[in-house]
């Protein structure tokens, strides 16, 4: 650990899992964090997991609850009329431009400054695989979260440095081992599921769906065939990692229920404040894990 600028710069992984309105957990968890002046050298967002780690990168406490709260009654933030108008079921310019320049100002230059390395989990849809965004200036970079972020047959295509991208969650959901092979033997991991989840295979009518939108795109229809074998692998490999002291991991006990695009505000803040909660009351635990 080191301090910068009255931060403290942990040298570990800090890995966030996506999963839509589940992610205000992780805002939750994050919030906390920015508070303790905690900051990671590596930082790996998946999905929501991404949007959220850019207001972590910016050090904008509150920021990323109230983007996710502050516009749900919008039609032009999410909705059907929004798909229906544009291919995106989240209006594009409203999330990445009108949020981070007029409505909710993202301080730029903070994030910019980040003193670790921070990236975007998303899926090329052209080889199914994961690919790794750096984030550093998020004028330009914001697009590799939305690539992160862009949900299969409700978003459109989201080209990025001449490739073409989809949902990080598709082909990683959570990129623990991209984080040790950076060189990170120390990780920080924050779920969206509780314990006992297992992901079941796509639908018949949801595969269907995959193979009619991107039937140009093989090998992104073989990645979602077998995303829940690969998930549960995952999970079972945290699980081992946890149970060795090789990992120190966040996820909610009992989850709110909640829709994945949920508009029940109340039900957000309550998942929100698990998060904090979790974050505060493991805190000396998780640092003591880090220490040693």
């Amino acid at each position: 650990m080191k301090n910068h600028n009255d931060k403290t710069v942990i040298q570990a992984g800090l890995v966030l899992e996506g999963g839509g309105m589940r992610g205000l957990y992780t805002a939750g968890i994050l919030d906390f964090f920015m508070e303790k002046g905690l900051q990671f050298a590596s930082c790996y967002g998946v999905s929501a997991g991404a949007c959220h780690l850019s207001s972590y990168m910016s050090d904008q406490q509150g920021r990323a609850y109230r983007i996710s709260i502050d516009y749900l009654k919008d039609p032009d933030y999410c909705g059907t009329r929004t798909f229906l108008k544009t291919g995106d079921f989240f209006g594009v310019d409203y999330c990445y431009n009108r949020i981070p320049n007029e409505l909710n100002p993202y301080d730029y230059d903070a994030a910019a400054n980040y003193p670790g390395n921070c990236y975007a989990v998303a899926t090329n849809i052209e080889t199914g695989r994961a690919e790794y965004l750096p984030l550093k200036d998020l004028r330009d970079d914001i697009t590799a979260i939305q690539a992160s972020a862009s949900l299969p047959l409700l978003s459109r295509n989201v080209e990025f440095h001449e490739k073409l991208y989809l949902d990080g969650g598709m082909a990683d959901s959570i990129p623990i081992r991209r984080s040790q092979k950076d060189g990170n033997a120390k990780n920080v991991i924050v779920l969206t599921r509780p314990a006992d989840y297992r992901k079941k295979p796509l639908s018949v009518a949801n595969l269907q769906a995959m193979r009619i939108k991107y039937k140009k795109y093989p090998m992104v229809i073989r990645t979602m065939q077998r995303r829940h074998l690969v998930y549960n692998r995952t999970l079972a490999y945290i699980q081992k990692l946890e149970a060795e002291g090789c990992a120190f991991v966040f996820r909610p006990e009992k989850l709110v229920k909640i829709d994945r695009i949920e508009k029940d505000t109340n039900k957000l803040k309550v998942l929100y404040l698990q998060g904090y909660h979790d974050a505060a009351i493991n805190y000396e635990a998780m640092m003591l894990y880090l220490q040693q």
